[in-house]
């Protein structure tokens, strides 16, 4: 029994965390490279290395399948460097796949290839008729989607994605163009219905959007700036073990206070293309 003494406050006991084995989706990188720059992490004229960046996805590839995850992997097609990045293939939800419409035109096939996998794997698909780029600016919070613009997705895709799915949809404006997809700025820790809890970067976001995360989020955690840079945000959780950028030293930290275990993957390579963990991650909820 701890002993509480006079005028010190009583420490809150830390959540017991549960995990829920998650079905995902993911895009072996065969082909990645950077040819061209559509976001500030990318470089054309820094060397990357393919044969790395599949050895470093292979490690969260399994670190998944220890998890007890249920791994789909889709094919990737020479020419989409970024096909890697599954989580803009779309967003899933109730069986609904609601498909991806890029912005940049070198990414523009993507959004027909991941339709056409969900179409394949018994999905209901919804093709878009506003850009938006799937997972990266949707992520789901309970019962409430919190929906990213500003760099990519169009704020008029966030009404159309309400009356696919019929959830409430609420908009975040982004403004840090190295954080230009909502998951590279917020990171869900637990989904479950009554108790929501993400992480999140405040310099990410214009004060109207930083006033909904703190009247909603009051207990959420605020991630350095420095977690952030090497996309600490850009985790994947089962409401227990979060999957979290190696060099995201301080984010660990604050997940082990609140009850979560993070387990650090290095995707270095894949970062100079400008994602991580949950870029890679593409959630299928039937």
């Amino acid at each position: 029994m701890s002993i509480t003494h006079e005028g010190e406050r009583p420490q809150a006991a830390v959540p017991v965390r549960r995990a829920i084995a998650r079905s995902v989706l993911m895009c072996r990188p065969e082909h990645f490279t950077v040819v061209y720059r559509i976001n500030p992490w990318m470089d054309p004229h820094l060397p990357t290395d393919t044969s790395l960046a599949v050895r470093q996805w292979e490690v969260l590839h399994q670190t998944y399948r220890d998890l007890g995850f249920d791994v789909q992997l889709i094919d990737p097609i020479d020419g989409l460097p970024d096909m890697v990045y599954a989580a803009n293939g779309g967003f899933v939800i109730d069986n609904i796949a609601y498909g991806a419409s890029f912005t940049y035109p070198e990414r523009q096939p993507e959004g027909p290839a991941y339709m056409h996998w969900f179409e394949e794997n018994g999905f209901d698909v919804v093709v878009p008729e506003n850009v938006n780029e799937g997972e990266g600016d949707f992520l789901l919070v309970g019962n409430t989607i919190l929906a990213g613009t500003g760099f990519r997705s169009a704020s008029n895709s966030h009404e159309e994605l309400a009356g696919v799915v019929g959830r409430e949809v609420i908009t975040l404006n982004l403004v840090n163009p190295s954080f230009y997809h909502l998951d590279t700025a917020v990171a869900v820790l637990d989904g479950t219905p009554g108790q929501e809890h993400i992480a999140y970067l405040p310099a990410a976001f214009d004060e109207p959007s930083l006033a909904i995360l703190r009247e909603r989020y009051p207990d959420a955690i605020i991630v350095t700036n420095e977690d952030a840079a090497v996309l600490g945000l850009n985790s994947f959780s089962d409401g227990r073990n979060v999957v979290i950028a190696t060099r995201a030293i301080d984010f660990e930290r604050q997940l082990r206070e609140n009850g979560y275990t993070p387990i650090g993957v290095d995707l270095s390579e894949l970062l100079l293309g400008g994602g991580g963990v949950k870029c890679c991650t593409l959630e299928l909820r039937r």
